[in-house]
């Protein structure tokens, strides 16, 4: 006779905590599937999304074998960010795996109890604790990477990979979301956010060139962006400081860039487009306009006019949102010499915004579109960010929530 899962999870997450302390990632299968027995399943399955997010693989590697995102159980879980079940399959349960607002893949839950709202409630807490674990003890070992890695990296991609922050990120103000293919061999694409009091700081950058050229002239600009903001300089200022450490170590290169501060309490939006293709502004699920750019050159160029980068300013509304790409995406050719182009990019935005699909899976979609396109052949980087904002007290329609 079925039974009800106990709901034993503060058991669950005071053992994992006290063991995963004395462990390396290796051993952290191991760990969570012991604990299986605490929430009265049989068992606990971790599974990663790969990076082009094709495929969740069990952790560790080669445990088990792929599970495709499209057209599964687990691939709804990841895709819709909520808990799957199927009748046919009574005894496992598909939970989302997701830190803050950045999702790793799922959990397999294998339990003969009676799956019902504690069920789920108690599940979805461990889970919940588990993308903590995997994620805190992600840098002391390379079983994580192993397991996402369905082929052999690139150097370049290794370079690009270690420069960026996670995916996703959000608070109950602002969400930014990114994807970048192709995932095993980019060079030249970076981006970087960072969240100071009311401001929201974003960049995007596209240098010039591939391979491990792009990725270490890549490195230098993250790095000098980075350095940059951290030291309290504008946006005039950070443009000023990248454009100097280009010029200075590579004479004859250059990055196109999109720099970024929302004020997430007011909606003020300032920004300098340095030679990159325009920010598309989305209101109400639609594009409704291209803010101004270019107003700079290319990052490395500024030497050539003497003037200082042009501030664009831009007051959103509620729930806008901001779509910045680098010419990658849209300048995807496929095998009848058909352009992706920009009207192809902004409809299959709006259809994923119409579709209520959350704002990482709307990047996930567009990205796989791209590569489709260019029958999985990418020639160049394709990279886009999503940032949307949400002022405090303003409750988002259902088609908008991230």
């Amino acid at each position: 006779m079925s039974q009800t899962l106990p709901v034993g999870v503060t058991g669950v997450i005071r053992s994992l905590r006290t063991a995963v302390a004395e462990v390396g990632p290796d051993a952290l299968p191991a760990l969570v599937s012991r604990a299986a027995a605490a929430v009265g399943a049989v068992d606990v399955v971790i599974y990663l999304a790969d990076y082009p997010q094709v495929c969740l693989v069990p952790l560790p590697a080669g445990s088990g074998a792929a599970v495709p995102i499209e057209a599964t159980m687990a691939g709804r879980a990841y895709m819709s960010l909520e808990v799957q079940h199927a009748p046919d399959q009574p005894d496992r349960l598909w939970v989302p795996l997701v830190d803050g607002c950045d999702r790793l893949g799922v959990v397999e839950f294998v339990s003969p109890a009676v799956v019902n709202d504690e069920v789920e409630a108690a599940c979805g807490e461990v889970a919940g604790y588990i993308a903590q674990l995997v994620k805190n003890r992600r840098p002391y070992g390379d079983a994580v990477e192993r397991a996402r890695r369905r082929m052999p990296m690139h150097i370049a991609a290794e370079v690009v990979w270690g420069l960026l922050p996670p995916l996703t990120f959000g608070t109950n103000d602002v969400v930014i979301t990114a994807i970048l293919e192709p995932c095993y061999d980019v060079g030249g694409d970076v981006f970087d956010y960072a969240l100071n009091g009311d401001v929201l700081s974003f960049a995007l950058f596209d240098t010039c060139g591939h391979g491990i050229t792009a990725s270490t002239l890549a490195a230098l600009t993250i790095n000098a962006y980075r350095n940059a903001r951290r030291s309290g300089l504008d946006l005039v200022g950070i443009a000023g400081t990248i454009d100097t450490w280009l010029r200075a170590q590579h004479p004859n290169k250059f990055a196109t860039a999109v720099l970024a501060e929302l004020d997430h309490i007011t909606g003020t939006l300032r920004t300098i487009n340095a030679g990159h293709p325009g920010v598309q502004l989305l209101r109400d699920g639609r594009a409704v306009k291209e803010l101004p750019g270019p107003t700079a050159l290319p990052l490395g160029l500024h030497h050539l006019t003497g003037r200082e980068p042009t501030v664009h300013e831009e007051n959103l509304q509620p729930a806008d949102r901001l779509l910045v790409y680098t010419d990658g995406v849209t300048d995807a050719y496929n095998e009848a010499g058909e352009r992706f182009g920009l009207g192809r990019l902004l409809d299959l935005v709006q259809r994923a915004l119409n579709d209520e699909l959350p704002a990482p899976e709307s990047m996930r979609r567009l990205v796989r579109a791209v590569v489709e396109h260019q029958f999985e052949e990418l020639e160049d980087d394709a990279t886009a960010v999503l940032v949307q904002w949400q002022p405090p007290g303003y409750v988002l329609p259902p088609g908008l929530r991230p």
